[in-house]
């Protein structure tokens, strides 16, 4: 059996999948009996982007609490051409394909230079990785799209993989806050490993600022994000035959001063019991308990460019927004 397989859909567009239906049952079995049987809870924050899921979080990016997709359009709207002449790459990969708006912004300013050739967007949920495909082949006749359906813990290489064209590698979104520093340290590394001299890491990072926006961004007052939040429990439960009363969990968001992250859970409104058949498990829910479904990490320009640097990379630009909330920055492998 396969673990991989590759689609063409036009003779411009392709799609790699990494990530099966079996994978992907096999890995939501592995991530939610290690973490509802854990002292606290927790769920990892990637099984939120089911299609559902995708569509809330691309309704999250429009809403007036949640500031970064703004900060970050207005950096890449006005920096866009300084990054291309910085970087003139002829592969731009990016991973997670939410921000339409954003990636057109980075393929328009490379296309003008004429370097363009081929986009690899990354994401798990197959279902808007091929609708943005197949949009993209629209909009930019003769660009190579090579669409790739992976979990970017696992399967980076895809995107990092050895290329004789130079690339430009764009982790936007604030999305590196969702790992903690081990893995950070990790994903850095896989990445640096795969760059050639001249390949560029375009990293958007969410910065330190006042609590009161911080919070308002992950507990908007339309209940949008509430709603996101507890979508992963519909997840489990579609997926694992379990049977989460939504209605008996609450979405909570926090500012943790110490780690410098917003933390995302959902808290048991009551005692309860929560079967999961596919896992062969029973759990008990105490009123008040929480479960760990997200870390958000907010970062000063030092620690970015020291956690880099642990990687080998070089922080070579920084762009900021002009409140200063937001930043993308350029890394270089050290030569």
């Amino acid at each position: 059996m396969k673990l991989s397989s590759t689609e063409a859909i036009s003779p411009v567009v392709s799609v790699e999948l990494l990530l099966h239906p079996y994978d992907l049952a096999a890995a939501l079995r592995q991530d939610v009996g290690e973490g509802l049987t854990a002292s606290p809870k927790w769920l990892p924050p990637k099984w939120f982007y089911d299609d559902r899921g995708s569509q809330l979080f691309e309704s999250i990016t429009t809403l007036p609490e949640y500031y970064p997709t703004r900060c970050e359009r207005a950096i890449l709207t006005r920096y866009a051409e300084e990054i291309a002449d910085a970087c003139p790459a002829s592969t731009l990969g990016r991973t997670g394909i939410g921000g339409f708006d954003k990636t057109t912004l980075l393929l328009d300013a490379l296309a003008r230079r004429g370097t363009l050739r081929r986009f690899v967007p990354f994401d798990v949920s197959e279902g808007t990785l091929r609708l943005a495909a197949a949009r993209l082949a629209r909009q930019y006749p003769g660009l190579e799209v090579a669409a790739v359906v992976g979990d970017f813990e696992r399967h980076l290489d895809a995107i990092a993989r050895p290329s004789h064209r130079r690339r430009l590698m764009a982790f936007l979104g604030g999305t590196i806050g969702n790992l903690d520093p081990d893995q950070r340290a990790t994903f850095f590394k896989r990445v640096a490993a795969g760059m050639r001299p001249g390949d560029g890491l375009l990293l958007g990072t969410d910065l330190v600022k006042d609590v009161e926006p911080l919070e308002a961004a992950y507990d908007d007052a339309s209940g949008v994000t509430a709603a996101f939040n507890l979508n992963v429990l519909e997840v489990v439960n579609r997926q694992l035959g379990a049977d989460f009363d939504f209605g008996r969990f609450r979405h909570l968001s926090r500012w943790d001063p110490e780690h410098e992250w917003v933390e995302m859970r959902l808290r048991s409104t009551t005692d309860q019991r929560v079967s999961l058949p596919a896992l062969d498990l029973n759990l008990g829910f105490l009123e008040g308990e929480e479960v760990r479904t997200e870390i958000s990490a907010k970062f000063r320009r030092p620690g970015v460019a020291a956690e880099l640097a642990g990687a080998g990379l070089e922080v070579c630009h920084w762009w900021t927004d002009s409140g200063g909330d937001f930043a993308c920055s350029l890394s270089f492998r050290r030569s």
